[in-house]
């Protein structure tokens, strides 16, 4: 049975709080329990899952097992690409690319409740998502990754603007990871969304729990450093 979701019986506030106190969010592909798990006790506070080769069927099916295995940890759980399945997947909300569904179509297909999020790779999208109604927004590619072929870099100066300029909780993404977290933390980002740094990690808890440390500043909280092996 589908876990009840907070935006199912909660108020519009609940999530913007607990969307505002997340600091390490998690973009992933279908996974198994075991890594979610491992993931969500190393500090992720959200997981968004983006599957672009899959049934209306298996989204939904694994997006209810992604929504039940955050909720147990209480973490968000956001759909990639999908709003006309949130309520379906039980998701705290919809992550939209620039070439996505529109935000006023996404928040009339999903309510007034989930959160929305827009990827933005420049100033004038950081600056246009000011006003677009959504809840917050992804800032990059940081670095080259190939989880994005043929988007380039954005570098750290996206990273300053959106510092300077974002007016509503933002993540920086792309490429980062233990060795370079410091440097998108000095350009003035207090969240950011990981892919490899976690899904390629040797041990997933441990990860998540290193890159934690070093956006919290409290290198000690988990037990360990950040440049640790």
């Amino acid at each position: 049975m589908l876990a009840c979701r907070s935006w199912q019986t909660g108020t519009v506030s609940d999530l913007r709080e607990r969307l505002d106190r997340a600091r390490l969010y998690l973009v992933c592909d279908d996974r198994a329990d075991e890594f979610l798990v491992a993931v969500l006790r190393g500090g992720v506070d959200a997981v968004q899952l983006r599957v672009k080769q899959a049934s209306d069927a298996q989204i939904i099916s694994t997006g209810r097992r992604f929504s039940e295995l955050c909720s147990a940890h209480g973490a968000l759980f956001i759909l990639n690409d999908r709003p006309d399945l949130v309520v379906e997947t039980g998701a705290d909300g919809v992550h939209l690319g620039q070439e996505d569904a529109a935000v006023t179509e996404a928040r009339a297909l999903i309510g007034p409740r989930p959160l929305i999020g827009l990827s933005t790779h420049s100033p004038a999208q950081v600056d246009r998502a000011a006003v677009a109604g959504v809840d917050y927004i992804g800032v990059g590619p940081v670095h080259e990754t190939p989880t994005k072929p043929g988007r380039p870099a954005v570098g750290l100066e996206l990273v300053r603007y959106a510092s300077a300029h974002a007016n509503m909780p933002w993540f920086a993404i792309g490429g980062i990871d233990p060795g370079n977290v410091h440097a998108v933390l000095a350009a003035g980002a207090r969240r950011i969304a990981v892919v490899r740094a976690l899904t390629a990690a040797a041990d997933p808890e441990l990860g998540a729990r290193r890159l934690l440390a070093g956006i919290v500043g409290e290198p000690e909280r988990h037990g360990v450093r950040l440049g640790a092996t």
